[in-house]
C-alpha cells in the first residue's frame, strides 16, 4: 500500500510541477534602462518557450526557421508587419506566426509594447534576421 501512495503522489508532483498560471499583470523588466527590447523568460519545457517581451521602439524583420510563434499583445499599441501584411495591434489580439514567417514591429505608444511570445517547440535561439547570412561562415 505504502508504494502504491508513493508511486501515486510521485506521479501527481511530476504532472503539477509543469502547470501554474501566470499573472502577466505583475511581471515586469528587472530594469527599466534597456535600450529597446528587454526579454523575460517565464516558461519553459522541451516542447515550448514562453517570454514576456517589452519593445521600447521596434523589433527589426525577422523569421524562425524552426518553430512557431504565437504572440499576444498585453499592453500598448503597435505596427506589425507579417510576411509582407502591416497591420495595427492592440491590447488582447493574438497573432500566429508559422515558422519561416518574416515578422516585424514597431511601438506606436510611449510606453513599451509588452508581449507574451509562445514558440513551439523550444526556442533553440533561432531568431534570423532579414538580410543577414542563413550560416554562419567557417572561420
Amino acid at each position: 500500500m505504502q508504494r502504491l501512495l508513493f508511486i501515486l503522489l510521485t506521479a501527481f508532483l511530476s504532472f503539477s510541477v509543469y502547470a501554474q498560471k501566470i499573472d502577466t499583470h505583475h511581471i515586469n523588466p528587472d530594469s527599466t534602462d534597456y535600450p529597446n527590447v528587454y526579454v523575460k523568460k517565464v516558461a519553459e519545457d522541451s516542447m515550448q518557450s514562453s517570454f514576456i517581451i517589452w519593445i521600447k521602439r521596434s523589433v527589426q524583420p525577422h523569421y524562425h526557421a524552426h518553430h512557431t510563434e504565437i504572440v499576444e499583445i498585453l499592453s500598448g499599441k503597435g505596427r506589425m508587419t507579417l510576411n509582407g501584411e502591416t497591420f495595427i495591434v492592440h491590447k488582447h489580439d493574438i497573432i500566429f506566426i508559422p515558422k519561416g514567417s518574416v515578422h516585424s514591429v514597431k511601438n506606436l505608444h510611449h510606453r513599451p509594447l509588452k508581449v507574451l511570445s509562445i514558440q513551439a517547440p523550444k526556442f533553440d535561439g533561432d531568431r534570423i534576421f532579414v538580410g543577414e547570412p542563413k550560416t554562419k561562415p567557417k572561420e
